[in-house]
This record gives structure tokens, sequence and C-alpha cells, in this order.
């Protein structure tokens, strides 16, 4: 099957975001034909004239459409697309300029109707970002569960970097409601109707992640609150790692008591794990800086992630709370 590609891209006040990933399709290095769906999800900052600016160099299509969330929006684009294969990105995101060879190379070798891409810390971004980054993808932390190629799970795309076919959108429906967790959500049910996914490692991206601490912390949080419903909508894809994080606070939280009653041995240990992550991350950024950052991103993301996750688990599995009305906060109501 000939694919035709038609990239995704769903934007909500950030223009400066999409002259950047703009200016990186303009240097990709590829004789594919494709088109850019710009999806404008009821700003007040709009794109338009970043958009108008490119529209001599790249085939891009711009849509205006009220506030519904970004899954509702990327259905759309998807809906609005002339291909026949999407790839969905994040608005804060560039491209390598071989990005789009390493996601052709992929499905040749090997098709699926869904795929995924890792993400990278590019080298103009701050400290902040990279030791973020180092904390969302390294394996000692909960990056680890995600999966991987190796991984003897499956691997379940992230929309910030995401292939789906067209075939597969159609049977699908796409994206629920949910956000965060709209992701995982759509691989599950392509699971359930027959449909591979995969990670093509080599198609990945320079993820900006527009963040501060405060952004971090509240965006594991979400991601902790998701998961019981996740497994909840879909038991089958219950697993214990997803209880790591929680596991890790608590244990954390009951080695520095110990250390108060002269017990030092737990809290050795989780000085030796940190002492660890320090390595690797100043193996991998070359920075102390930044390496130190990435210790407090990794406890930001265990416990932002491991009480949310612990929080939502009682309230709805053993106070029986539904998810819509104890967390309306993760649901965007579309029409």
């Amino acid at each position: 099957m000939q694919l035709h590609f038609s990239f995704i891209i769903p934007v909500y006040n950030r223009p400066n975001e999409i002259e950047e990933l703009l200016e990186s399709f303009v240097k990709l290095e590829t004789n594919t034909n494709y088109e850019i769906v710009i999806i404008e999800d009821g700003s007040n900052i709009t794109s338009k004239v970043i958009v108008e600016k490119y529209n001599s160099q790249l085939n891009i299509s711009y849509f205006y459409k009220e506030n519904s969330g970004p899954g509702d929006s990327r259905n759309y684009g998807m809906q609005k697309a002339k291909g026949n294969y999407f790839i969905i990105l994040d608005s804060d995101c560039i491209l390598p300029n071989h990005y789009l060879k390493a996601v052709e190379d992929g499905l040749e070798k090997k098709y699926v109707d869904c795929f995924g891409g890792p993400d990278a810390a590019h080298q103009s971004f701050s400290n902040l970002q990279k030791a973020i980054n180092f904390s969302m993808t390294a394996f000692i932390t909960t990056g680890g569960i995600r999966g991987n190629a190796k991984s003897v799970d499956k691997f379940q795309p992230r929309s910030f970097n995401m292939g789906l076919s067209q075939k597969g959108f159609m049977a699908t429906n796409g994206f629920g409601n949910i956000h965060p967790g709209e992701d995982p959500d759509l691989s599950i049910r392509l699971w359930e109707l027959g449909y591979k996914t995969k990670l093509i490692s080599e198609a990945f991206v320079y993820h900006k992640r527009r963040i501060s601490w405060s952004k971090f912390y509240n965006q594991v949080r979400k991601f902790g609150l998701v998961r019981p419903i996740l497994n909840i909508w879909h038991p089958r894809t219950k697993k214990v790692t997803y209880w790591f994080p929680t596991i890790f606070c608590l244990a954390l939280i009951f080695s520095i008591i110990l250390f108060l009653f002269s017990i030092n041995l737990p809290l050795y240990m989780f000085c030796g794990y940190y002492l660890l992550a320090f390595i690797m991350a100043l193996y991998k950024t070359k920075h102390p800086l930044i390496a130190f950052q990435a210790l407090v991103a990794i406890t930001i993301q265990f416990f932002g992630y491991g009480i949310a996750f612990l929080k939502s688990t009682v309230y709805l599995t053993i106070l029986n709370r539904k998810p819509e009305q104890q967390f309306p906060e993760l649901f965007f109501k579309t029409k």
C-alpha cells in the first residue's frame, strides 16, 4: 500500500512553538510528499500569521475550532486530512531532519497501523527541560514503565509522537475525551481490535515539554490519576509496575522514619539509588547542575505520580466513585 502522510498538530495559544516546529519541517531531508494539518483549538493567541509565513514552503491546512481538548482536536484534524497515514505531534516538538525517513524505513521493515517514537532533549533546551527529559525517559524512573523495543510488554505510543493509519482511526473513532491518558486508551482499543503497535526508536522528536517545576508536578500528578481509570476501563492491562512509584514514595517516607530511630540501611539504599541516577544523568548531559536538577525531577515525578495513583485507586476501586464525577478536570466535554 502506498502511504500518504498527514501530520496532525493541535495547538492552543502557542504560536512560537508552531514556528519552531514548522521551521524543522522545512529542514526535513525527504523526497516524500506530505501535508501538515494544524488545528487551532480555540486559542486566544492564534498561529494564523505564523502558518501564513510558511504556506509558500510547506503544504499546510489550517483550521480553527472551539476548544475541546487535544484528543478531539486530533480527531478533527484526521477527519479533515487527505492522507491515509496520520502522524500526530504535539506543538512543542521539533523534528530532526531524518524523522520522516526513519518513519518510512520503520513501517517498510514491519508495517503496523500504529507506531510511537521516543523523545529527546535538543541542545537548545534549558537546563530544566533537559533535567525533566532525563527523568521522563530514563529506564530507572517511571520512563522505564512506558515500554521500549525490548520490553516484554506491548508498546503504548504517546501522542506527542505517534502514527495512526486511517484504517485504525476509522475502526476506533480515534481518541476519547480523557486527557491525559487518551493515547494509551487508544492503543489498548487498537489491540482489542487486533491491530499492532510498535516503537520506531529512530523516529524521535525533540520534545520541549513547556515546563516549570509546578507544571511538571501537575502533569505527572494527572498521569497518576488517569492510570487507575484506564485499569478500570481495560482491566486486562493492569500491571504491578504501575504501583512502583507509589511503593517508592511510601518506602522512602518509611526509610526516613526508620533513620530517626537509627535504622540506617533503608535510607542508605535510597541514597545509592539517587547516586546512580546522578551519575547516569551526569554521563548523559555532561552537566553537574542538570544532573542535580534531574534528582529533583525524579523525586517530583515519583511523588506526583505515585501519590495521585494511590488517591485515584482509593476513590475509584474502594469508594466506587465515578471517574467523570471524581476527576472532572480530566475529561473534556465534546459536542
